[in-house]
């Protein structure tokens, strides 16, 4: 391994946080809309959107692992995941308003395409996801550079996501008059193809500076190997999975302000919440230069239980009061993401000092496949949630159906942090580990089972 350039210029980590934003308009629409459109607008059940999640989850399972290992065994002229930054966006985009299609069919029929484009959206988005997040372990080999890397990612995913839920529901408005699909299908066009120019902004202005063809030709079985090899990678995505509750939430908010506070507009306002919190991100590099990404990450956790329990007993009568816990809440929440990415980026070196092979695509594609089953099992949860409390599409909805959901919006998220703060107390892999083993690396020695690595290994 050979570093060409350790400093990354502010162009293109612009540029970096451009695709994040692009890609995120895809996973921010089907996030935080596909099961409303489901269920009020194509017309299926909640429980045949849950079945649909499920079943794409454990097609991820099979193909996430395989499509990244296949990854970290390839290379071109052009790197090793910039080429699928420009192949990529356009089928994500041409997924993406295919699955807000609201086809005129019998009810088997719309289940059907609906499960369809679903799952497709769902291995495109990996083939896209992956190589983006793992661009920040070749961007650079620096940690501290690569805590900058992960910090733009990660704000062009909230940042992405946040705009969705400012202006989707605006331009959906704007196309929604005499339309049965309620405008949203031109508007997820618009969105798409602003987010195409994100993504090829990302593509041209991003660079690979750690060279890995010195590791050696890896194999699929290797990639494999590696993967299972990295510990501390485990505990990091156990921790992240834990952002299920959070998806939750998103996933209610629609219904949440529709039903309980009388303006489903007000998902607007949650949309901008999120991306102004986005800026809260930026602390993030300036945090981890004084203190361990683990420690900071159960402090944000335990704030975050704070927060959510004081909203809970606030209640939600007055909108500026829920809205201040809300702008509180998920700004906490977003500064924990920035860790994890960053956490995942050094687990690349220990991988490679365990295995002597650089196999960044499928490490990172345990973040992907994580992300995507946290959303999945969210939708999951809450179309179940919804039956169970007794939600009634298009209705007005019982007194117990309105405390659901207010407690899945307010509390039930507090259950997720008090979890990733166990996790996360458990994770050994820390700051000055990463850097014996980065030592080691550079010096060209690999594992030989050191003591100081086992006593890691036995905490863990």
């Amino acid at each position: 391994m050979k570093t060409l350039q350790n400093k990354l210029q502010p162009k293109e980590l612009m540029s970096y946080f451009g695709y994040g934003v692009g890609q995120c308009f895809s996973f921010g629409l089907v996030g935080s809309f596909i099961l409303y459109f489901y269920t009020d607008i194509l017309g299926i059940s909640p429980i045949a959107a849950s079945m649909i999640f499920l079943i794409a989850r454990v097609w991820d399972a099979v193909n996430d692992p395989i499509i990244a290992g296949y990854m970290d065994t390839l290379n071109s002229r052009f790197g090793k995941f910039r080429p699928y930054m420009l192949f990529t966006p356009f089928l994500i985009v041409l997924v993406t308003i295919a699955s807000f299609y609201n086809m005129d069919a019998d009810t088997s029929t719309k289940v059907f395409y609906a499960g369809v484009t679903y799952i497709l959206w769902g291995t495109l988005y990996t083939i896209s996801d992956v190589p983006f997040w793992s661009m920040s372990s070749v961007m650079t080999d620096e940690p501290q550079e690569r805590a900058k890397a992960a910090t733009c990612a990660m704000l062009g995913v909230n940042a992405g996501i946040g705009a969705t839920m400012i202006f989707f529901p605006k331009l959906s408005a704007m196309f929604a008059e005499g339309r049965a699909d309620q405008g949203y299908l031109p508007a997820v066009i618009i969105l798409m193809l602003i987010g195409l120019a994100f993504m090829l902004n990302g593509f041209f202005n991003t660079r690979e500076r750690i060279e890995t063809a010195s590791d050696g030709q890896v194999t699929l079985k290797e990639t494999f190997q590696a993967v299972r090899q990295n510990k501390p990678l485990f505990f990091i995505l156990a921790a992240f999975f834990m952002n299920v509750f959070f998806n939750i939430v998103n996933g209610m908010y629609i219904f949440f302000f529709t039903y309980n506070m009388g303006d489903a507009s007000l998902v607007s306002v949650i949309g901008t919440i999120t991306l102004v919190s986005a800026i809260a991100c930026l602390a993030t590099p300036m945090l981890t230069k004084r203190f361990r990404k683990r420690d900071i990450f159960i402090v944000l956790c335990a704030l975050e239980v704070v927060a959510r329990v004081g909203f809970y007993f606030t209640g939600y009568d007055n909108p500026t009061t829920v809205m201040i816990w809300l702008s509180v809440i998920t700004a906490i929440f977003m500064m924990t993401n920035p860790l994890i990415s960053a956490m995942i980026a050094d687990t690349v070196e220990y991988s490679y000092y365990r295995t002597g092979k650089r196999c960044a695509a499928i490490t990172f594609s345990g973040q992907t496949f994580t992300g995507k089953l946290s959303v999945a099992v969210a939708g999951g949860l809450t179309g179940i949630i919804l039956t169970m409390i007794g939600y009634v599409p298009n209705a007005e909805q019982s007194a117990s159906a309105l405390s659901g959901l207010f407690f899945c919006v307010s509390l039930l998220p507090a259950l997720g942090a008090v979890i990733r703060i166990f996790i996360m107390s458990r994770y050994t892999f820390t700051e000055e580990e990463h850097a014996k083993v980065r030592a080691k690396i550079q010096r060209g020695e690999f594992y030989n089972a050191e003591p100081e690595l086992k006593e890691v290994e036995v905490q863990q």
